[in-house]
C-alpha cells in the first residue's frame, strides 16, 4: 500500500458508451480485481444494487481504488443516465480530474454535452477515452471534430486508431514514434500549441519541437484543464487501457493539498449498512478525519461524532485516518445529509447543476398501514438524495417527490419494496411550474398579540431579472431588530417562499427588510420566525404573482428536407427556434421549448424522420407561462394569509414543522 500521490479521478460518460466497462478493466489490469465482471451479466464490482445487475446500467456513484505508477487512484464511477445526474454532479466536487468517456460511434450525446458544460464551468482536468472503436460505424475523426465543435474543449491525441469498425481495429501511439509523419503530428497538436506560448513562438520561428517538449506542455496544460489528452481503445478487449492508466498518472498533476490541519470535507455520498449504519462518503480537503473524534457539520450548524473512519482499498475499505486529499467513508453520523460540509466550507467546489428536476410525483402506498413507514423511509432516502426535494403535506396526507424521469420512478419502487419492505406506487409525473411577483409591493406584519410575542416587520418584494433566484438583503438597523432576529428571518425566507399565492415555490424576487422592531422584553427568535411568512406573504398578495413554466432547449441535427415538417410541429408546441444552419445536405435546428410541450417530442420528431434524426433536450430555465389558467394548485397546509390558522399551526396546534415555536 505504499504510494507517494493520491488522484481523484471521476469516470464520466452518457449511457451505454462503455465506462463500467472500462472501469472494471481498469480495476483489473491493476490487480484491484481478479476476475473482469461484465455489464450484461450483472456482475461488475462497481453495479452493486440488484436493479443495476438486472438492468445493466449504473444507478449509484461507485468507488474503488487501486495503485499505479506510485499513486493511489481513487476511481468513482458514475451514472450515464439523466436521470440519476444529482450523482454526477456530487462527484465532480471531489475529483482532481474526470475521464470523459465517448463512443467512437453514438459519438457526443445528450449528456456528454451537459457534463462538459460542468467539466469548463468548474475547470476541471480533463481526460478523453474514445471507447468501441471496432464497432462497426466507428469514425475517431469525426468524433474529435464533434468533440471540438460541440463540446468546445481542446486536444490532443496521445493514440490514433488504425483499422476501426473491424475486429483488428488497434492503436498507435502519436509520441515517440518514428512512423507519424511530421504533417500528421503537427495537425494533431495545433490547438496544444495554441495554448502555450512557448511551443507556439518555437513553432513560428520555424524551431523543431521535441516530443519531450510536447509532452511537458501537456502535463503542465492538462493539470490546467487548458487541454484535454484523447486516447482511444477498445475497453471490453483491454485495448487502450494500460494506456490511459499510464496517461492519468502521468499528465494529471492536481494542486499540492493545504499543508493546514483545520479540518474541511464535503459529503458527495450517503449509504445505509446493515451493520454500521448510515455511513458518509467524503472527500477531505484538508485536516484529517478518525475514528471517535468530533466534527463540526457547518450545513446542518451541529457536532457530530465519528464512530469508524476508513479509506478505500480495492474494492473494499480499510479502517485508518482519512487524510488530506484522500476519499473514504465515516459512519456514526446520523445527522449527516448527502451534500454537506463538515468543517471550514472554504475551498469546497459549489454544487453544479447539471440538470434542474422538472416533475413532480406523489407516492402512495398500496396499504394504508404502511403510510406512515413510507413517509419515514422516504425522509430517509431524500437525506441521501436530496434533489428529491421530499415533502411531506400531513394535513393532506399527501408524499411529494421531484424527479428527472421514469427510470427514477422505477428504481425508488424497488428501493422502497427492497430495502424497507413497503410497495407503494406513483401518480404521473406533473409539471413543476413556479411563480413571481408581479410588480413590487410591501408586506407588513404584526404579530405582537397574545403576549409575551412581538415581532413588527415590512418587506419590499421586488421583481428580479427571471432565473436569478431570491436574494434578501436587510437595511434595519440592529438597534431596532437584534441580529439574533434578524437571522431568523433570513433563515426563515427560503421556507416562507415554499409556496405563493397560486402554491407554488417562489423565484426570482428581490426582497428587503426595509423597516422593523423587536421588544427587549417579548420577543423571540420564534416569534420572527412565524412572523416572516406572514409578511411576505401579504407583499405577495399586494403585488400579485404569475406563473413561470420551465424550458428546455432543444438541438436537433438531421437531412434538411424534413425542416418544414419539424418547424411546423415545434411551432405547435410553443417553441422559440432559432435560424436554421446548413452543412451537406444537413441541417442544425436550435431553440426553447416549454416541458409541458417536450414530454413527447423525441417520438414525434422521430417519425416525422424516420429516425434519422439526432436530439438533445437540456433543462434550460423558467420563463413566463403564457397559459397560467388552470395551473395553479391549492395551499397545502395553512395558509399564513390566514393568521389565526397561521398562528395557531406554528405555536404547535398541528405538530407539522420539526420546529415547534
Amino acid at each position: 500500500m505504499e504510494y507517494s500521490n493520491i488522484l481523484n479521478i471521476g469516470i464520466l460518460a452518457h449511457v451505454d458508451a462503455g465506462k463500467t466497462t472500462l472501469t472494471e478493466h481498469l480495476l483489473y489490469h491493476t490487480g484491484a480485481i481478479r476476475n473482469i465482471g461484465s455489464v450484461d451479466k450483472g456482475s461488475t464490482v462497481t453495479d452493486s444494487l440488484a436493479l443495476e445487475k438486472e438492468r445493466g446500467i449504473s444507478i449509484k456513484a461507485a468507488t474503488t481504488s487501486f495503485i499505479w505508477n506510485n499513486t493511489k487512484v481513487n476511481l468513482i464511477d458514475t451514472p450515464g443516465h439523466v436521470d440519476f445526474s444529482s450523482e454526477v454532479a456530487r462527484t465532480l466536487c471531489i475529483v482532481d480530474a474526470v475521464v470523459l468517456v465517448v463512443s467512437a460511434v453514438e459519438g457526443v450525446q445528450a449528456h456528454t454535452l451537459t457534463i462538459a458544460d460542468a467539466l469548463q464551468k468548474l475547470k476541471i482536468p480533463t481526460i478523453i477515452f474514445i471507447n468501441k472503436i471496432d464497432r462497426q460505424g466507428a469514425d475517431t475523426e469525426s468524433i474529435l471534430e464533434q468533440i471540438k465543435d460541440e463540446l468546445q474543449i481542446k486536444t490532443v491525441s496521445i493514440y490514433t486508431s488504425q483499422h476501426e469498425g473491424l475486429d483488428a481495429a488497434c492503436i498507435n501511439p502519436v509520441f515517440h514514434n518514428i512512423l507519424v509523419p511530421k504533417e500528421q503530428k503537427e495537425t494533431i497538436t495545433e490547438e496544444l500549441i495554441e495554448t502555450d506560448e512557448n511551443l507556439l513562438e518555437q513553432y513560428l520561428n520555424g524551431h523543431t519541437i521535441t516530443d519531450e517538449t510536447y509532452i511537458k506542455s501537456i502535463v503542465k496544460n492538462t493539470s490546467k484543464a487548458l487541454i484535454s489528452p484523447v486516447f482511444v481503445g477498445i475497453a471490453k478487449n483491454n485495448i487502450g487501457v494500460k494506456e490511459l492508466l499510464d496517461g492519468l498518472t502521468s499528465f494529471i498533476k492536481p494542486d499540492k493539498n493545504t499543508t493546514t490541519q483545520e479540518i474541511s470535507a464535503y459529503v458527495y455520498k450517503l449509504e445505509h449498512h446493515k451493520t454500521h449504519g448510515v455511513m458518509a462518503h467524503v472527500k477531505v480537503f484538508s485536516g484529517e478525519l478518525s475514528s471517535k473524534s468530533v466534527v463540526y457539520n457547518h450545513t446542518q450548524s451541529v457536532e457530530t461524532k465519528i464512530n469508524q473512519s476508513k479509506v478505500f482499498h480495492h474494492t473494499k475499505h480499510i479502517d485508518t485516518t482519512i487524510k488530506t486529499g484522500d476519499i473514504g467513508i465515516i459512519t456514526g453520523v446520523v445527522d449527516t445529509k448527502t451534500g454537506d460540509i463538515l468543517g471550514n466550507p472554504e475551498g469546497i467546489p459549489k454544487l453544479p447543476e447539471l440538470n434542474t428536476p422538472v416533475l413532480s410525483v406523489q407516492v402512495i402506498p398500496y396499504n394504508d398501514k404502511d403510510y406512515n413507514a413510507l413517509a419515514q423511509a422516504l425522509q430517509i432516502i431524500d437525506r441521501e438524495d436530496p434533489t428529491l426535494q421530499f415533502k411531506w403535506h400531513k394535513p393532506e396526507k399527501e408524499l411529494l417527490l421531484l424527479l428527472m424521469g421514469d427510470m427514477q420512478i422505477e428504481v425508488l419502487t424497488h428501493v422502497l419494496l427492497e430495502r424497507f419492505s413497503i410497495p407503494a406506487t406513483f401518480t404521473e409525473p406533473q409539471i413543476v411550474y413556479k411563480e413571481t411577483i408581479s410588480k413590487a409591493a410591501e408586506g407588513y406584519v404584526r404579530y405582537w398579540m397574545p403576549k409575551p410575542c412581538w415581532a413588527i416587520m415590512t418587506f419590499l418584494i421586488e421583481p428580479a431579472p427571471l432565473n436569478s433566484g431570491v436574494s434578501y438583503q436587510s437595511i434595519v438597523s440592529k438597534n431596532d431588530i437584534h441580529n439574533k432576529y434578524q437571522n431568523e428571518i433570513a433563515r426563515t425566507i427560503p421556507k416562507a417562499l415554499e409556496q405563493g399565492l397560486l402554491g407554488w415555490e417562489v423565484t426570482d424576487v428581490k426582497i428587503t427588510l426595509i423597516k422593523g422592531e423587536d421588544h427587549n422584553v417579548h420577543s423571540r427568535p420564534g416569534d420572527f420566525n412565524l412572523a416572516t411568512p406572514m409578511g411576505i406573504m401579504k407583499g405577495l398578495q399586494a403585488g400579485g404573482t404569475h406563473l413561470l413554466e420551465p424550458l428546455v432547449r432543444f438541438e436537433i441535427k438531421t437531412n434538411e428536407e424534413f425542416l418544414s415538417k419539424i418547424i411546423s410541429e415545434l411551432t405547435t408546441r410553443r417553441a422559440t427556434i432559432n435560424s436554421p444552419t446548413f452543412q451537406n445536405e444537413m441541417m442544425h435546428l436550435t431553440g426553447t421549448i416549454p416541458v409541458a410541450t417536450s414530454l413527447d417530442l423525441s417520438i414525434k420528431l422521430n417519425t416525422i424522420c424516420s429516425g434519422r434524426i439526432r436530439l438533445r433536450m437540456i433543462f434550460h430555465g423558467y420563463d413566463v407561462c403564457p397559459e397560467g389558467e388552470g395551473k395553479s394548485r391549492p395551499f397545502k397546509g395553512v395558509n399564513p394569509l390566514d393568521e389565526a390558522q397561521w398562528i395557531l399551526h406554528r405555536r404547535g396546534a398541528y405538530k407539522a414543522d420539526e420546529r415547534v415555536i
